[in-house]
């Protein structure tokens, strides 16, 4: 049986419980924002998921419902008026949110003479500036529903790609990444104060439509190339994200979390 299969809830233990909590997901429908919001759910909070289409975010709600209460928002975050229109829709039905998990996210590979610039353009726009625009557009609802003991959260997902020279031709992806990781530490410093943490994940390699194609190609050389020998599963993204969430992670901030079996960090 799978962890998608298990629909229990985490320990209730006080230090992971997210009861009462209200958590928004950007990217939600599929891959890591599919396991973050999974995982979240399952440690007791309200998600609300976003991603571009209506459809794909009303499917992962079906397949969601069984581990918790979960609504679904579409929006087309590469563009600031609809970060703007997502927080007001949320806005609307929720006074406070406590967790924003921007992890919306595209990439382009190309060679270096051949790289155009709507393949700069679409990737920064979504990888580094929505998060930025969204974070903003949520102050009011974060600062609402934080207090010195429970700060309200930001988790970027950025990329271990965005920590070390990746492999393969994805100049404005692994760039953005990075751009986000030190976009993390800034606006730690910035929101700290008003009692928000921001922090982020860098995965490394987990089954996602992203990564489908590589894995295809190369799983097995990139399951060896991990101290532990193996790619990502949902759980390791649901733990990272539950404890960055959660009392658990309460006096961590401007902290990027490789989440990737050693790939990046003992080469």
């Amino acid at each position: 049986m799978t962890d998608l299969e298990h629909p229990m809830h985490y320990s209730t233990n006080p230090l992971f419980d997210l009861t009462g909590r209200t958590a928004v997901v950007t990217g939600g429908s599929r891959g890591i924002g599919f396991m973050a919001a999974r995982g979240l759910l399952q440690a007791g909070a309200t998600v609300v998921l976003s991603s571009r289409k209506a459809d794909a975010c009303e499917k992962a709600c079906v397949e969601l419902r069984d581990f918790g209460e979960v609504y679904a928002i579409p929006a087309d975050l590469a563009r600031e008026d609809e970060c703007l229109r997502l927080a007001a829709a949320v806005g609307a039905q929720w006074e406070q949110v406590d967790i924003l998990v921007n992890n919306a996210g595209a990439a382009w590979g190309a060679p270096l003479e051949e790289f155009p610039a709507s393949g700069w353009d679409k990737v920064l726009d979504l990888n580094l500036k929505s998060p930025f625009f969204l974070t903003r557009a949520l102050l009011p609802q974060l600062e609402r529903a934080a207090t010195d003991d429970h700060p309200a959260r930001v988790i970027n997902v950025g990329s271990i790609d965005g920590i070390r020279v990746p492999e393969q031709s994805s100049y404005s992806y692994s760039a953005s990444k990075a751009a986000l990781h030190h976009l993390t530490r800034v606006l730690a410093a910035e929101l700290g104060r008003r009692r928000i943490t921001v922090n982020a994940v860098a995965p490394g390699p987990f089954e996602s439509k992203m990564m489908a194609a590589t894995l295809e190609a190369h799983g097995d050389q990139i399951a060896a190339s991990s101290p532990l020998g193996r790619i990502g599963r949902s759980d390791d993204i649901a733990g990272v994200t539950v404890f960055l969430a959660s009392r658990a992670g309460s006096y961590v901030t401007g902290a990027v979390v490789p989440v990737d079996g050693g790939i990046a960090t003992t080469r």
